[in-house]
């Protein structure tokens, strides 16, 4: 086996240091204004064009970066080193607009991927968090289209993006099916814009949805295909959450060792004392054995050697392991900051706050341990295992 990143993962791991760090620079400003100004949204668009990053997920002959799963993962690292979720302003569209008809494309896809547009993804409601199949939100067939009812909460960027996709029950059959919606079509209207615990470049508002008439054209993926699209995305969503965690715990503990060493109490660097050792060594082991395992199942996935419910599994694995650890990570590094630790100019207090609800969205971490426990039941220990091995 050979572990080593290539030339090209070196190249792409060195760019999005080189746009973290270009970024890096609006984190006050976002935490203590509760996000950005638009003249600095337009800078970071420029620099995310220039760097060549944006739409890391789409096919270059769409105007994408047209990256491999792996190569996203040491991207999505890079990126996690953020705070105020400035990573997110680095756009990847949706997965589901991968779905798009060549029209489709054309009006929504296309423009996202050259940062002229922005989506969000609808999906939550008040009953429906974990368990997605209990969306309310109905879509009721009328002549050459569909009436829009419901409610729907945590929808990130939901403020910035100028589209949704939004999942509802479509007809009778309630048949689970996406829809491509303007934000400013009749009937849409932002509701609520609640207070987080972290700070966020963008909100994750909630929307009401009032009679809002969409054409046929607006359906993504066909009728009845809402579920299917979406825990595509979530598999490849819960990595990047692992990749990103795991870079945001690097950073902690990159501040955390440099404070240690410079710090002095006692006559001493606190680097000198073991319960300080003891939490830097674990935090290294933390980073270093969840990043190995999220690299793994990113190149397993890009290999197309495990089936599908195997590799769903996995990612779960890696979300629910790295996000974690990263937690666990933070909260030492902020302990070792002291009082300092507690105060949000320091990189580190925001990072506790943040990493906080990647143990949450996208499946909390007990969504992600029935998916591994059903795997084990279902199919045995083969989730345990690298391909070809017994």
């Amino acid at each position: 086996m050979d572990f080593r990143l290539t030339p090209r993962q070196e190249e792409l791991k060195a760019s999005a240091r080189a746009l973290t760090d270009f970024i890096t620079k609006y984190e006050l400003d976002c935490e203590e204004n509760n996000g950005l100004p638009p003249a600095a949204h337009t800078e970071i668009r420029d620099a995310v064009l220039e760097s060549g990053l944006q739409a890391v997920n789409m096919p270059a002959e769409w105007g994408g970066a047209g990256l491999t799963i792996l190569e996203q993962v040491v991207v999505q690292a890079e990126l996690g080193r953020l705070t105020g979720a400035l990573w997110d302003m680095v756009w990847r569209p949706a997965n589901a607009l991968s779905f798009c008809t060549p029209e489709q494309r054309a009006r929504y896809l296309v423009p996202v991927i050259h940062g002229r547009r922005r989506d969000c993804y609808a999906v939550s409601e008040p009953e429906a968090g974990s368990d997605p199949q209990a969306v309310r939100t109905t879509a009721t067939r009328t002549d050459g289209g569909w009436l829009l009812n419901g409610e729907k909460w945590f929808v990130t960027v939901g403020d910035h993006a100028d589209f949704m996709i939004v999942l509802a029950a479509a007809g009778e059959e309630r048949a689970p099916t996406l829809f491509l919606v303007d934000k400013d079509t009749p009937g849409v209207e932002m509701t609520r814009v609640p207070r987080w615990m972290h700070t966020f470049v963008y909100e994750h508002p909630e929307f009401t949805f009032t009679d809002v008439r969409v054409g046929d054209d607006a359906v993504l993926g066909g009728i009845g295909n809402g579920y299917d699209i979406t825990r595509s995305w979530f598999t490849e969503e819960r990595l990047m959450i692992a990749a990103r965690t795991i870079g945001a715990a690097e950073r902690a503990l990159e501040l955390a060792r440099d404070w240690a060493v410079e710090r002095r109490q006692f006559g001493s660097r606190i680097a000198d004392f073991q319960l300080i050792q003891g939490m830097l060594a674990d935090s290294a082991v933390d980073i270093a054995v969840n990043r190995a395992y999220t690299h793994q199942v990113a190149w397993e996935v890009d290999a197309g050697v495990a089936d599908r419910k195997t590799l769903h599994a996995k990612a779960a694995m890696a979300k629910l392991a790295a996000s974690e650890a990263s937690g666990r990570v933070v909260d030492r590094c902020l302990q070792i900051f002291g009082g300092r630790g507690y105060d949000r100019s320091y990189a580190v207090e925001r990072l506790y706050r943040e990493l906080r609800v990647d143990r949450i969205w996208e499946g909390t971490s007990e969504i992600q341990r029935l998916i591994v426990a059903g795997e084990l039941v279902k199919r045995g220990t083969g989730v345990l295992h690298m391909p070809g091995s017994v």
